[in-house]
C-alpha cells in the first residue's frame, strides 16, 4: 500500500486518541494507493477488539464506491501489543478477502504501523510505502 504521510499520521492520531480502546476505520484506495482515511467509532469500546456499526460501514462503502474507489484496507490499533494480527483479527479477516489490514501498535515508545493481507488464515506482511 502507498499512503501519504499526512493520512498515516491521521491513523496514528486516531489510535492515540481512542486509547486505551482500539480504534478502527477504513482506507479508501485506488490502485493500491490510499486516497482517504475514514475514522469510525469502535462500538465495542474495548482494548481487545473492535467493531464498526453496520449501517455506518454500509454508508461508507457506498460513498467510496460512488467515487470510483474501493475499500482497500481496514485499520485498527493494538493498544497493548505490537502491530501484528491477533487470532481475533485473523478470524475476522475471513469476512474481508483481498483487504489489507493496517495495524497501529501502541506498545512501543513510538507507534509502529504495519500492513498485512490475511487470506485463509495465512498472514502475509505487505510493505507500507509512506509518500
Amino acid at each position: 500500500m502507498k499512503i501519504p504521510r499526512a493520512l498515516l499520521d491521521d491513523v496514528v492520531a486516531h489510535a492515540r486518541a481512542d486509547a486505551p480502546n482500539e480504534c478502527c476505520g477504513v482506507l479508501e484506495m485506488r490502485d493500491g494507493e490510499v486516497l482517504a482515511v475514514h475514522a469510525t467509532e469502535n462500538i465495542a469500546a474495548s482494548p481487545m477488539r473492535f467493531e464498526v456499526d453496520g449501517p455506518v460501514l454500509i454508508r461508507l462503502l457506498d460513498e467510496i464506491e460512488g467515487r470510483g474507489a474501493e475499500l482497500g484496507g481496514i485499520y485498527h490499533s493494538h493498544t497493548r501489543s505490537e502491530a501484528y494480527p491477533s487470532q481475533t483479527d485473523i478470524n475476522f479477516a475471513g469476512n474481508w478477502p483481498g483487504v489489507e489490514w493496517l495495524i497501529v501498535g501502541l506498545k512501543p515508545d513510538e507507534p509502529e504501523t504495519r500492513s498485512y493481507v490475511i487470506e485463509g488464515g495465512e498472514v502475509t506482511e505487505v510493505p507500507v510505502d509512506v509518500t
